[in-house]
């Protein structure tokens, strides 16, 4: 029995299941191949109730011309396409031909959501994009926030002390929220900052003992794509790596489930 077939086993509307993945604008690593009706394919396969997207493309009027399979819609709204009904994008980078940034697509309705750009540069793709969602079997809503963060260690020290301040002022203690993304935390500096701060809990880590390594995909050495929680219990959580996700993007997405109003593991 697969992961998925167990998954599918347990109650219908008893988990909130959940990815995590940085889509490299659809692309393989290099640009050599677009690969974006493959990453679709993947995605919907995982059977996930929120997909937390990093370098998402929202329009690029060149490769829209150049590539024979380019979707006519934006990326978030093709991959999105009869699963998800309900997505928040974020765009971050703005360029002269098109633009790109981080999504959430969700099978639960947005009560609201709000993209801040954290981006020191015009063409940087960094922000925080905070939904909350109404998840009906739950009796509080579930803030769900994408993220994607700086390489370079000052600017991402000033990104997460904006994080710090947004999720403080806006999502009160006793709210469940899932936090994910691309935290480009190459030394793992990250986690005593959110544990300590924020009182969140990593789900990988929190399971195995230390962080799932996804970059770069073909032969993940870097651990820098993270799920983070607090008052939610968590199931599993797990790395996909191996065929077919190695020939995809340069990440390899991470996945965790929760039990829906089960007892708080971790923070």
């Amino acid at each position: 029995m697969t992961q998925h077939e167990e998954s599918a086993g347990r109650n219908a509307g008893s988990e909130l299941k959940v990815l995590t993945y940085n889509i490299h604008k659809g692309f393989t690593a290099g640009n050599i191949r677009f690969v974006l009706h493959q990453i679709r394919e993947q995605i919907r396969a995982a059977d996930v109730d929120v997909v937390f997207l990093q370098e998402i493309q929202g329009e690029h009027s060149g490769k829209k011309k150049r590539i024979n399979n380019w979707p006519s819609s934006t990326q978030f709204e093709f991959l999105a396409d009869q699963i998800w009904h309900h997505h928040a994008y974020g765009k971050n980078a703005i360029y002269q031909k098109g633009h790109h940034g981080n999504a959430i697509l969700s099978k639960y309705p947005f009560v609201r959501w709000e993209n801040l750009n954290v981006s020191s540069l015009r063409r940087a793709s960094r922000s925080i994009l905070h939904g909350v969602i109404d998840v009906p079997s739950m009796d509080k809503n579930v803030h769900v926030v994408c993220i994607h963060l700086d390489f370079v260690a000052h600017e991402r020290q000033r990104q997460l002390q904006i994080l710090n301040t947004r999720l403080k002022e806006h999502i009160p203690a006793d709210e469940p929220l899932i936090l994910a993304g691309d935290f480009n935390d190459w030394g793992e500096k990250v986690d005593q900052q959110l544990a300590t701060d924020l009182e969140l809990s990593e789900t990988f880590k929190y399971l195995h003992g230390r962080h799932a390594r996804t970059f770069p995909s073909w032969m993940p050495l870097i651990p820098v794509d993270r799920i983070y929680y607090r008052g939610l219990h968590l199931l599993e959580c797990t790395c996909y790596k191996g065929r077919p996700w190695y020939r995809l993007s340069d990440h390899s997405p991470l996945y965790a489930s929760f039990e829906l109003n089960g007892d708080v593991t971790g923070r």
